[in-house]
């Protein structure tokens, strides 16, 4: 009586277990066994309704460990986003998100979803190739948002094809190897997709195109948020304001030349043209300007008078190389943000002349003589401001112009960084060129030498789009004679600062000047700037004069 019902109980549990797997010869010996039986039963009899959710927690965890394990192994992709070559992927998450990660400086966390998935995106490197079209292509900037959007677009649809092949062979595999049953494979890919989709629609619904707006950053990144505005200012108006104002320049070249108006002053093909710049200060759109401006002009060399640089470091020497391809020899003197190391930097280029310690050259037709500025402002040493350091340094100047013109090489143009050196010059030196105030002085001395403060090339360098209104960048082309070596006229270029598109070139002529070369015609105030709406004649055209003797 006793046997029955426990027989009848054992074979009901060895149906129930035959559905999991088939049970072998030893397990059905094992299930008539004394010694089996009442663990079988006990199981059997304190829950039988527990099995469908253990076998449904098993089934689930075999799909989320085969999606998981097929993700890592075929679910990413690279895709070309913009210049940049990124490789994108889905990982499981609890908070979803997004990761940008940009090595070796660190990761940009977005919460631009919530759903059990995070997308990844490891950017790889820049492309050259797309990287330097857009350099050489800056109209291309206006394009480049539509075009990474794009990129995004296809690689998102991309990526989402790759992880649904991904997680349903991953499911389907594993369940495969723990169940050994096709139907059993196939219902594990299929909720694996299931669950893969669903995933999909929570991060559809719950998408935040704001979270950009407020990433959380790490590493090196971390430093990120204080630079994002000034940053993203200068990305978006900076490739343009370089381009554009290099090509205001040739712009209002060309208005120039064809609406010739002021016959005050017309250069002939044999004048010495010199472009005199200042204070870059790290401003990489100088050299764009630059350029435009020697080939506008015609320029035979240029003059800069100091501060290229903002802190003289090693690392800032690269920004010096455009000057290798400028098209004209460099004159360069040191400026008080320029380091001994910046000044041995440059002379190792075949196209720069470094003066320092009252040395003259001799180039583009002109003998030129210069020195260094006496203190280094970046790390505070020598004299930093000190006028009597600068007065010092400008009286050691005058002594080697005066050796110089003893010795029957006399210099047409002395250059010294600071103003205050550039005045101990006077009587010794036609015309002597100097920076340093960041705006323009144009000055008679007292024993005759001309002095020339140019104003900042660089509009004052990068660190201006932290002023209320932008520096405006200054240069100007001073006309020699050949033959007498002395200044007959000047051109002023003022472009507007950053973001600005305006653009001023006025003539001026040296008081001496005036009366010999416009008799009865009223001549514009040399401290008068005419107005660029009433264009002179191009510098680089003959007025049919005969061209001085070399």
């Amino acid at each position: 009586m006793v046997r029955v019902p426990f027989r009848a109980a054992a074979d009901r549990v060895r149906r129930r277990l035959g559905r999991i797997a088939r049970p072998s010869s030893r397990s059905r010996t094992a299930a008539r066994t004394p010694a089996a039986a009442p663990g079988d039963l006990a199981a059997a009899g304190r829950g039988p309704g527990r099995h469908p959710y253990l076998r449904a927690l098993g089934m689930l965890a075999v799909v989320v460990l085969g999606a998981w394990l097929g993700l890592l192994a075929v679910g990413s992709i690279r895709m070309p986003v913009g210049p940049m070559d990124t490789t994108m992927t889905l990982r499981p998450s609890l908070t979803g998100g997004s990761k940008i990660n940009v090595s070796p400086l660190g990761a940009l966390e977005l919460d631009s979803h919530i759903a059990p998935l995070r997308l990844d995106v490891d950017v790889d490197r820049l492309d050259p190739e797309r990287s330097q079209a857009l350099v050489d292509q800056p109209e291309r900037f206006s394009n480049l948002q539509d075009e990474v959007t794009r990129d995004v677009a296809a690689g998102t649809r991309e990526l989402a094809v790759r992880s649904c092949v991904a997680v349903v062979s991953g499911a389907a595999a594993l369940g495969l190897v723990v169940y050994r049953r096709p139907r059993r494979a196939l219902a594990a890919g299929g909720l694996a997709l299931t669950l893969l989709a669903a995933s999909g629609v929570s991060a559809y619904a719950t998408w935040n195109p704001k979270s950009v707006l407020e990433p959380k950053f790490s590493g090196l990144l971390s430093s990120a948020p204080s630079l994002v505005g000034d940053a993203r200012s200068i990305v978006t108006e900076f490739d343009i304001y370089q381009r554009e104002l290099a090509r205001l320049v040739t712009n209002v070249t060309k208005l120039y030349d064809a609406t010739s108006t002021l016959p005050v002053y017309q250069p002939d093909p044999g004048t010495i043209r010199v472009l005199h710049v200042s204070d870059i200060h790290l401003n990489p759109a100088a050299w764009h300007i630059i350029a435009s401006l020697v080939e506008q002009y015609e320029i035979d060399v240029i003059v800069d008078s100091g501060d290229t640089m903002d802190h003289g470091s090693a690392a800032e020497n690269g920004f010096l190389d455009p000057i290798r391809d400028l098209g004209a020899p460099y004159v360069w003197v040191r400026g008080n943000h320029d380091s001994r190391g910046t000044q041995e930097y440059l002379e190792k280029f075949r196209n720069v002349r470094v003066l320092d310690d009252g040395a003259a050259v001799n180039v583009g037709g002109l003998r030129i003589a210069g020195t260094g500025d006496a203190s280094f402002t970046p790390d505070r040493t020598g004299p930093g401001s000190n006028k009597e350091a600068a007065r010092l340094e400008g009286m050691r100047l005058a002594t080697a112009l005066r050796d110089q013109e003893r010795a029957g090489t006399p210099a047409d143009i002395a250059v010294a960084h600071d103003p205050n050196t550039a005045r101990e010059t006077d009587g010794t030196v036609p015309l002597v060129l100097s920076g340093h105030y960041h705006r323009r002085i144009n000055e008679q001395l007292k024993l005759g030498t001309r002095l020339k403060v140019e104003g900042s090339t660089g509009g004052g360098g990068l660190r201006a789009v932290q002023n209320e209104k932008p520096e405006k960048v200054h240069a100007s082309v001073l006309y020699m004679d050949r033959s007498t070596r002395r200044l007959q006229a000047w051109d002023e270029i003022t472009l507007g600062g950053l973001g600005l598109t305006t653009a001023e070139v006025s003539r001026h002529l040296p008081e001496e000047n005036l009366k010999k070369d416009a008799p009865g015609s009223p001549p514009p105030s040399p401290s008068s700037p005419s107005s660029s709406a009433s264009p002179a004649p191009s510098p680089g055209r003959s007025s049919g004069r005969p061209t001085p003797a070399p």
